[in-house]
């Protein structure tokens, strides 16, 4: 039997929402300590967060900007935001739900936008880059955090297969020459890259989003016969745990 991508999105994420929220993995991090900095300095007056996951970087913005819209395909992840916002007292945050591919906001109607860790879902990568352009007022910045795929051919493949394996929403961790030539493409311009690493405990990566025993074994598989300079660059360790190489564009 066969269904849309997007449905394939809400049914992983949709029953996990609680789980990311309180995901210890995406509530901390260098790259959330800078899109706070950075709201910091800008004040704005409507940031969007756009694939807001467990609400994250809306949490991180609030203090800092009137009013934080949260979008998210997922209805689930959006009552977690709505809900946890309430109780924290984060008055100023409300959500939307929406596909980063066709989002509901009129042209112009934020001057700060920060995207985490949700670009890799995307069916649409691009179109989801120019739906960002687009809702931005001309001159706001823009945050755009995801892991990235090595440049080495190898391992880039290596990385794609354990993540479909765990995830079937999974579409592409993209490299970082492919994000800075898709941002350029979509009209923005790309002012700085962060990048930090990030271990991923494997039994936690895989409990997250419940991956079924046999997925599990099958990455378990994988990582037991790949090539020495691929499981160097992971760092893989022998209980399957690794670190992924994550990046921040700072854009304009």
């Amino acid at each position: 039997m066969t269904q849309s991508h997007e449905s394939i999105v809400q049914q992983q994420f949709g029953p996990q929402a609680a789980a990311y929220v309180t995901s210890a993995v995406h509530a901390q991090g260098p790259d959330l300590d800078r899109i706070a900095a950075i709201a910091a300095e800008v004040s704005p007056a409507h940031a969007l967060d756009l694939g807001a996951g467990g609400g994250h970087v809306s949490y991180a913005l609030a203090p800092h900007a009137q009013a934080v819209t949260a979008s998210d395909l997922s209805a689930d992840m959006i009552a977690a935001i709505r809900a946890h916002a309430a109780g924290q007292g984060l008055a100023n945050i409300s959500g939307e739900v929406a596909p980063a591919e066709a989002l509901p906001f009129a042209d112009g109607a934020f001057d700060l936008l920060a995207c985490r860790f949700t670009a890799h879902h995307w069916r649409a990568f691009e179109a989801g880059l120019r739906e960002a352009r687009r809702v931005l007022a001309p001159g706001a910045p823009a945050i755009f955090v995801d892991v990235v795929a090595p440049e080495q051919a190898q391992a880039d493949v290596h990385l794609q297969a354990v993540e479909l394996l765990r995830d079937p929403s999974h579409v592409r961790d993209y490299r970082a020459s492919e994000w800075i030539a898709a941002l350029g493409r979509a009209g923005f311009t790309v002012q700085a890259m962060r990048t930090h690493r990030l271990r991923m405990d494997f039994a936690v990566w895989t409990e997250r989003m419940r991956t079924p025993e046999a997925h599990v074994a099958a990455i378990r598989s994988l990582q037991s016969m790949v090539a020495a300079d691929v499981a160097r660059h992971f760092a893989l360790e022998e209980d399957g745990s690794f670190t992924l190489d994550v990046a921040l564009f700072e854009a304009v």
